[in-house]
């Protein structure tokens, strides 16, 4: 089955598993960099759960917009960049304000906020942001750039044929009568 201009869907499916492979690569790395900084600034500060958490969140997305520029959406559209910060920034803010929803209601609607209860629900927050964030990402952010039509099959493009009448040769003049 094939869609016209946009290649078959076994190729479609496999640039989408390459699309959430370079996503998840970025991605992790943005986990990491949240968990860490979370607990460091839990453990070195006396920050409640969630502002720490708020923190370590922005120090990821900052993080996470260079690894998804250059090199997860690399190939998408680059003219834009301002637009594409304003955008990157309030996407990030909405999975922001989902990932420390998640915790803040674990910490202050049930009380759990022991240290591990505290990664455990940060993490659960990161996950459930993070289907959200791919989603916007891809679909406003780093827009896709529009995939090149190929040319149907046939002669090479060039000039259009001149079209020039075909030209029949003058009748010949009968000769004149000989007047005798």
């Amino acid at each position: 089955m094939s869609t016209p201009g946009n290649g078959s869907v076994l190729e479609r499916v496999r640039g989408l598993v390459r699309e959430v492979a370079k996503f998840g690569a970025v991605g992790g790395l943005g986990v990491l960099v949240n968990l860490g900084v979370f607990n460091l600034i839990r453990h070195t500060t006396d920050l409640q759960v969630v502002r720490a958490s708020v923190i370590a969140t922005v120090v990821a997305i900052a993080t996470n917009y260079l690894g998804f520029r250059y090199f997860a959406y690399r190939d998408r559209a680059t003219s834009g960049r301002t637009r594409e910060l304003v955008l990157f920034a309030a996407f990030s803010g909405i999975g922001l304000v989902i990932e420390n929803g998640v915790l803040y209601t674990a910490t202050y609607g049930f009380g759990w906020d022991g240290s591990v209860a505290s990664n455990v629900f940060k993490f659960i927050g990161i996950g459930t942001a993070t289907v959200f964030r791919f989603w916007s990402y891809r679909t406003w952010v780093f827009k896709a750039l529009p995939e090149a039509r190929p040319e149907a099959a046939g002669p090479a493009p060039g000039p259009a044929p001149v079209h020039r009448p075909e030209r029949r040769p003058e009748p010949l003049a009968e000769p004149e009568p000989a007047n005798n």
